[in-house]
């Protein structure tokens, strides 16, 4: 779950501190400011496709009660996908919020471990790269809806032609 969620608040300010001043930002830099939102929710149902792979082929309650161990967390990432809703993206600001839970978890989980015994470098290294991962795989979901945006309105500007 934090491979596909915690990554997400560092490209959101990447992406705000490449678009620059609102005053300044043409319209290819407002356009992939609004693509966030899409960018997020497309990691979320890669994160959906993982959970329904690996209840597969058993969707019993029990089942599901044994692989999802954390169930208010597992929801809380689901609800990403809420971010394909047009209205829900319209303010990016909402998929900054709802993934820095994951954010949070990350740097506490580093911040408990990092002052400890040797046991402790070994959990460091596991959250930097599941971190590491979940900067591509958000910056992966985030180019991919920029590539498909761009094509779309390519294609809509030449069959108006």
């Amino acid at each position: 779950m934090m491979a596909f969620f915690s990554g997400y608040p560092l490209l959101y300010a990447v992406t705000l501190f490449i678009a620059g001043n609102p005053q300044t930002r043409n319209k290819f830099k407002t356009r992939i400011i609004s693509l966030l939102p899409y960018g997020y929710a497309l990691a979320g149902t890669l994160y959906l496709g993982l959970q329904l792979r690996n209840l597969y082929p058993d969707f019993s309650s029990q089942n599901i009660n044994r692989v999802m161990q954390q169930p208010l967390l597992v929801l809380w990432g689901l609800f990403s996908i809420l971010f394909w809703i047009p209205a829900l993206s319209k303010k990016p600001f909402l998929s900054l919020l709802h993934s820095l839970i994951f954010f949070f978890l990350l740097v506490k989980d580093l911040f408990l471990h990092s002052f400890q015994s040797p046991a402790g470098n070994d959990v460091v290294k596991n959250d930097m790269k599941i971190y590491t991962d979940s900067l591509l795989v958000n910056l992966g979901s985030f180019v991919f809806i920029i590539l498909i945006s761009s094509l779309v309105i390519y294609y809509k500007r030449h069959l108006r032609r």
